[in-house]
């Protein structure tokens, strides 16, 4: 497996753990005291305020990625371009991920859409090589 796949991996995972971040802080509280419920999981993640809905919404956000970076990645092989260039790539994807996250939770909007748009920019340039062999 190439760390490219691997960061595919990570990529997968960060969503979770970033909701696992306002679930684990409501760790001991009741259901009935705004705690954690298994049974209702979309409504206690509707239910949050503050940093806990920036986590929900950050969540989202990745698995709004997620597809398109999985592309990128998936084709730069299958294109057979450079797997140094690509592992380079994917690794400052989650790089920026996470300080997009922290960014996100953190409530620092403005710099938080300049470094989404930086992840933006790196999933494009992992697969863009590839648009040139179409044509």
């Amino acid at each position: 497996m190439t760390i490219a796949n691997t960061t595919v991996l990570i990529a997968a995972l960060m969503p979770v753990l970033t909701m696992g971040l306002a679930k684990a802080s409501m760790a001991g509280k009741k259901r009935s005291e705004g705690g954690y419920d298994n049974s209702n999981p979309r409504g206690f993640a509707a239910s949050q305020e503050g940093w806990r809905a920036r986590a929900v919404a950050a969540q989202n956000n990745s698995f709004e990625a997620l597809p398109l970076f999985v592309f990128a990645v998936l084709a730069a092989q299958m294109a057979g371009l450079d797997q140094v260039r690509t592992d380079q790539l994917a690794m400052a994807f989650i790089g920026v991920r996470i300080v997009y996250t922290g960014l996100y939770l953190a409530n620092i909007a403005a710099l938080r859409t300049v470094v989404w748009s930086l992840g933006l920019g790196l999933t494009v340039a992992i697969f863009a090589p590839t648009l040139s062999l179409l044509f």
